[in-house]
């Protein structure tokens, strides 16, 4: 837990404690979804996660439904908090979560051919963005659309050891 400024005891993670956990515990290295994960898990946009949004973060990070995870997930990928995840936040995303490789041709067009195909395949009212209902349906089609924008949820295996580690401690106080 953190420390608040005047030494009081705070009541849950800063945002620097929170990214080192997803980046410790569970691999997370991209900027942009990490600061996005802590908003979402930041439920009153105090900038401190207490110990209750702690917990019912984790619940769905960790073990959560198929309609959970795609509620955190669109929550996530939904930079700008307007209900749509638009094609220039597609791109930010894309652009991030994708390796650089040194190429003759212009990056940032392979990534906006990306979103091209990423629109033509998930935007069932070709309104040019995702709204909600867009990416719930197209996830539900095909599970792997979940995480199409970059992880922000943690892999089987680091969410198995972060639950072993979590609890073997607790069994020792």
């Amino acid at each position: 837990m953190a420390k608040s400024s005047n030494d009081s005891p705070a009541a849950g993670f800063d945002r620097h404690m929170f990214r080192d956990t997803l980046h410790c515990a569970f691999g997370m290295t991209d900027d942009i979804l990490m600061d996005r994960v802590f908003r979402t898990f930041d439920r009153d946009n105090d900038g401190c996660i207490t110990v209750v949004e702690w917990v019912e973060g984790l619940s769905v990070f960790l073990r959560g439904t198929l309609e959970e995870r795609i509620k955190y997930c669109f929550e996530v990928y939904d930079l700008n908090g307007d209900g749509y995840i638009a094609r220039e936040e597609m791109f930010q995303m894309l652009k991030n979560s994708l390796l650089k490789h040194p190429s003759e041709e212009d990056p940032d067009e392979g990534i906006k051919d990306l979103v091209d195909i990423v629109l033509k395949k998930m935007d069932y009212d070709h309104d040019g963005k995702l709204s909600f209902m867009d990416f719930e349906k197209a996830v539900r089609d095909e599970n792997l659309l979940l995480e199409a924008f970059g992880p922000c949820l943690p892999d089987i295996k680091s969410s198995m050891a972060f639950e072993q580690n979590t609890f073997q401690e607790t069994r020792k106080l």
